[in-house]
């Protein structure tokens, strides 16, 4: 049974169909990237499945549950956590504020003040938890806007992990990163499989093709082809539009 289910998505601006009857799966423990050249609609599939748009029609069920007309924070309530292509972390405040305010606004608590939260133990456990798990248990204290941009992608993914996904939305989480950190994201990636499905959008083929088990090529708002990734690198019509003939968006 597939974890994640795009079923028939439809999104129009006026005139230009964004997504043209997008139909996907991702099956639990799966790494599914989402791959196509600049005007695929990649951003604006992102921003369906997430809640940030509403499809004009089509479908989209995790773990069985209809989360179509659900908003963007109901989707994170039923498994669905985002991570951005630009960081979304308090830049001002420590990592180990960051990762407390994550950890009480997935707990339900308010985020009106700040000292309540210090007492809470439990919170603080989550908070260096989270922290182990991307890495950056030896940072909690520096500020997150002094972090080096890898760094910074890490905690971003930190964040999200907060909300304890079934399903975690990755869009470019390489994006702006050195050959260094990008294996350092990979190895991070490939690491959070076992405990949740993961559907990637990344311009980094390298990385998509060490990572993905399948992979769906979108072009003209339409899926071209789904795979695995040594079908996609061998398909001539992937060839002839993406892989090496025309970048990314």
């Amino acid at each position: 049974m597939s974890l994640f289910v795009a079923k028939g998505l439809v999104k129009r601006f006026g005139a230009l169909v964004a997504t043209d009857n997008v139909s996907f799966e991702v099956a639990p423990g799966q790494i599914h990237a989402l791959i196509g050249p600049n005007g695929a609609g990649k951003s604006t599939l992102v921003n369906l499945i997430s809640g940030l748009l509403a499809a004009d029609s089509g479908t989209l069920q995790i773990n069985g549950i209809d989360i179509t007309r659900l908003s963007a924070h109901e989707r994170v309530l039923a498994g669905l956590s985002r991570c951005f292509q630009v960081t979304s972390v308090f830049k001002e405040r420590s990592v180990l504020d960051n990762l407390l305010l994550a950890a009480q606004a997935h707990a339900g608590s308010s985020l009106t003040f700040f000292a309540p939260r210090a007492a809470e133990q439990g919170l603080y456990d989550e908070a260096r938890t989270l922290a182990k798990r991307v890495g950056l248990q030896d940072r909690l204290m520096s500020v997150a806007g002094t972090l080096p941009h890898g760094a910074q992608r890490q905690l971003d993914v930190a964040l999200a992990l907060a909300a304890r996904p079934k399903l975690l939305l990755l869009d470019e989480p390489m994006a702006g990163m050195g050959p260094e950190d990008s294996a350092r994201m990979v190895e991070l990636i490939r690491s959070l499989r076992d405990d949740m499905a993961i559907l990637l959008i990344e311009h980094d083929m390298d990385a998509v093709f060490q990572l993905a088990d399948r992979i769906s090529v979108l072009v003209y708002g339409r899926v071209l082809t789904s795979g695995t990734a040594a079908e996609i690198r061998a398909n001539p019509e992937v060839q002839a539009v993406y892989l090496g003939k025309e970048t990314v968006e």
